[in-house]
């Protein structure tokens, strides 16, 4: 049923976004309509809040919650900012990109009711440069909203007024990181900002403001049309909601669904990923994005949500799966993160500037046939001193979850590309093709 599916029940894989006429049909629109006419912002919020809805960015931080951190709107100077996080950039992730092209209108409308209830009059789409497809598609559904009185003076007749801009991002994974983002929006350089202020009380330009990625303001329209018990009856755990998980890897099937949230990962790699391709087993798997730790066989059992998955020992993230399968070079998959991590640091702090590009190094000697035994222990010990607590923000931290799970469970490959000075697994074929 379509209700069952609420973030993509508009998509249509290989067609161009509803328009905004397909989008009204289908209750678009709608829950904007009830909040104007029937719920104050601070309704709104409670609606938010009751419905236990966890942010999709990775932090997984309590939306309603947050919204509520913004000071009383008579007690700050306006305006007040609500900042859409579309720089999606996380190796293994590709989930806002499939709304923002599929289904525009979507998160337009999820970014509007927030607007209205934390009082802002000004909301940013922070996009990633190379999102130019959910570019289109954006400016189109910002001129049809527009056109149809969602956006501008007055909205529906009511009191509430609002813009929305459309910004394109210069780059950079950090631009990901909310208050990085913020410095970039401003126009100056993406980096992290000094906590607290948090940007609910200090945020864009000085003012409060709220950030959410993609997929949670999706999540709202749904949310205030249908009330907070009907999201929380779509999931399978104590958490609210769908989720748009992803599987890639040698899988027969790669790609996403829309499913309840809790849904376990054994299903998500066998059932609609169609298991492993013929030739290749499973081995291990991150589950949430590259900046997730491994978990192996024994954790498929394990429930998609937030809670269960830090059970056992990793996190929910951006709930996009890399499957690691037999053939794959744990060490060489892991060289190939950190590599990014590196390359997308903003160099502010040392441990993150100059750690990460020392553990690339070594990792890269170690799978060349290069490296030595005492090498294992300097990767243990950065993971411990680029871990948290000891960098600006969370980049530096989040790159040592992969590499410190591949040290646990994957040590006796380390041994044996050193014992053996080669790494003992086939070249992928993109590397035999380029050297």
């Amino acid at each position: 049923m379509k209700m069952e599916r609420p973030l993509t029940k508009n998509i249509r894989p290989g067609q161009p976004p509803a328009s905004i006429q397909e989008y009204e049909e289908s209750g678009g629109y709608q829950g904007l309509r009830k909040a104007l006419r029937d719920l104050t912002p601070t309704a709104v919020i409670e609606e938010v809040k009751a419905s236990g809805l966890r942010g999709r960015g990775g932090g997984g931080f309590p939306t309603g919650q947050k919204w509520s951190l913004l000071p009383p709107p008579d007690r700050t100077a306006h305006p007040r900012y609500v900042v859409v996080n579309a720089d999606e950039m996380e190796p293994g992730a590709f989930k806002d990109r499939i709304l923002l092209e599929g289904d525009p209108h979507l998160m337009i409308e999820g970014a509007v009711l927030a607007a209205y209830a934390v009082q802002a009059g000004v909301v940013y789409i922070f996009l990633r440069a190379e999102y130019s497809a959910a570019a289109r598609s954006i400016s189109k559904a910002l001129s049809e909203a527009l056109d149809h009185h969602y956006l501008g003076k007055r909205i529906l007749g009511s009191e509430f007024h609002l813009e929305v801009h459309l910004h394109i991002s210069a780059g950079r994974y950090i631009c990901g990181e909310e208050t990085a983002l913020l410095s970039a929006l401003e126009g100056g350089r993406a980096i992290p900002r000094a906590k607290p202020p948090y940007p609910a009380v200090s945020g864009l330009f000085a003012k409060p403001t709220v950030v959410n990625n993609v997929e949670t303001f999706c999540n709202i329209p749904g949310i205030i049309l249908n009330g907070a018990d009907w999201y929380q009856a779509l999931s399978r755990t104590g958490e609210g909601g769908t989720k748009i998980y992803g599987v890639s890897g040698r899988v027969k099937q790669p790609g996403w669904w829309e499913l309840p949230m809790g849904t376990p990962i054994r299903e998500l790699i066998e059932e609609h990923a169609q298991g492993m391709q013929e030739g290749y087993r499973f081995r291990a798997v991150i589950p949430g994005g590259a900046s997730t730790e491994f978990l192996t066989e024994e954790s498929l059992d394990t429930p998609m949500d937030f809670e269960h998955i830090q059970k056992v020992g990793s996190r929910l993230g951006t709930g996009t799966i890399i499957v690691l399968d037999d053939r794959t070079c744990p060490i060489g998959m892991v060289h190939n993160l950190e590599a990014f991590f590196a390359r997308e640091s903003c160099g502010w702090c040392t441990p993150c500037r100059e750690g990460l590009p020392w553990v690339t190094k070594i990792l890269h000697a170690i799978e060349s046939g290069e490296g030595v035994p005492e090498n294992i222990n300097i990767l243990k010990e950065h993971t411990h001193l680029l871990g948290p607590g000891n960098t600006f923000c969370a980049l530096a931290p989040g790159a040592m979850e992969p590499l410190a799970s591949a040290l646990k469970l994957f040590e006796s490959d380390f041994h044996r590309h050193i014992r053996e000075r080669l790494c003992p697994y086939p070249k992928p074929e993109w590397r035999r093709a380029h050297g």
